[in-house]
């Protein structure tokens, strides 16, 4: 656990993810809930130097502003109380202002970078699990990427276990989608067992066209 601080930043939105988050349980249990939106950023932090980071930002925040790629932005956060159970650097937002604005890419082709839809359209949508080398390059600047705030029910109702985890919440059909390798899933005394992806199906049951 962290003390936590206000901070102010600046910066130039490199990308729009949903933030969301997780929970597991052996293999036959993986809920997924976006909650808002991550800014990833490349600018400064109370006039510091350059560098990237992310902003946690909520639904509503994303809504009124529609922030997208290309954007410059300014406002504040605070930093997180939790580190291991939030992946974006600053979260609660606040005093959010566009200082430039862009227009939004036409989407015609992979990676969708166009506007977000609300969080209701991710959810119902849901997701598979996606490569992390992906998430981290090519589909970097998708709006259906995310890095997901992973709870693991590891002694049931005694202890979760929490990582980050990457998934696609995109067409089933998306030429540049690869699930990556097997994820262990740990329980006390039971060793680890892998989710080899049959759970994506169940997740993505709601999407009757793979182009959906």
């Amino acid at each position: 656990m962290n003390d936590q601080k206000k901070i102010s930043f600046t910066g130039v939105i490199r990308a729009v993810q949903p933030r969301s988050t997780v929970w597991r349980y052996r293999l036959d249990n993986r809920t997924h809930n976006v909650i808002g939106f991550n800014l990833f950023l490349r600018g400064a932090v109370d006039g510091g130097e350059e560098h990237t980071f992310v902003v946690a930002i909520s639904s509503a925040q994303q809504g009124k502003n529609h922030f997208h790629i290309g954007d410059e932005i300014k406002g504040t956060a605070w930093t997180k109380k939790y580190p291991k159970w939030e992946y974006a650097d600053f979260y609660r937002a606040g005093n959010l202002k566009k200082t430039n604005s862009v227009t939004a890419e036409e989407e015609s082709a992979p990676p969708w970078t166009g506007e977000t839809p609300a969080v209701e359209k991710y959810n119902w949508r849901g997701c598979r699990m996606l490569a992390r080398r992906n998430w981290g390059k090519r589909c970097f600047t998708c709006k259906w990427a995310a890095m997901a705030n992973v709870a693991i029910e590891y002694d049931w109702g005694r202890r979760q276990k929490y990582r980050f985890e990457s998934f696609c919440y995109g067409p089933r059909s998306c030429p540049f989608y690869d699930m990556g390798v097997p994820r262990a899933v740990p329980y006390k005394d039971c060793g680890e067992d892998y989710d080899q992806g049959w759970m994506d199906d169940i997740c993505t049951q709601n999407r009757k066209d793979d182009d959906e």
